[in-house]
């Protein structure tokens, strides 16, 4: 099953030189049932993007909480696609966590699918939503507004071969 694992691109790094992504249990998004019965007219493509997003979502967080713990990281969404077993999924069943995802198993470099990331132009929309999304989260709809304009951006497609270049 298509998985879609919020990372930042330190994670990244850490993800390339272990060879896997992990420690498990990770939390990512894919088109699970409560998904797919929530968005009933979306076929497959529409619904894997609205995983992704849910996955850049949470890595625009991770890009926050590594900021409040002292780690500097380019500000730009990342957003790992792997295969693994639907077996090693867990899947909630509340309408807010319809695409979450727990993966039970660390996941090895070789089952990555493809890496999603903001080109650089997104990187100053991307910034303001970090230091936004605590209002944000508050309620304030001015932050709300920031946070949204960097979920403008799309996120660039990478193929495997291509991580290295990423991050050198």
């Amino acid at each position: 099953m298509r998985v879609y694992l919020p990372s930042t691109l330190p994670a990244l790094a850490r993800a390339a030189a272990e060879g896997e992504l992990g420690p498990a249990p990770l939390t990512g998004y894919a088109v699970t049932p409560a998904l797919t019965e929530w968005y009933a007219s979306g076929d497959t493509e529409e619904l894997e993007y609205v995983a992704l997003t849910e996955a850049a979502r949470a890595s625009l967080r991770m890009l926050a909480a590594d900021r409040a713990d002292g780690v500097a990281a380019a500000p730009r969404r990342v957003v790992i696609a792997v295969e693994v077993p639907e077996a090693v999924l867990s899947m909630g069943v509340d309408l807010e966590e319809r695409a979450r995802v727990r993966v039970a198993e660390s996941v090895p470099m070789a089952k990555v699918a493809a890496v999603h990331i903001d080109d650089g132009d997104a990187a100053e929309d991307v910034e303001a939503a970090i230091v936004a999304l605590p209002a944000a989260d508050g309620g304030d709809a001015d932050a709300r507004f920031t946070v949204d304009g960097a979920e403008a951006h799309e996120l660039m497609w990478y193929a495997t071969q291509e991580i290295p270049d990423l991050l050198g």
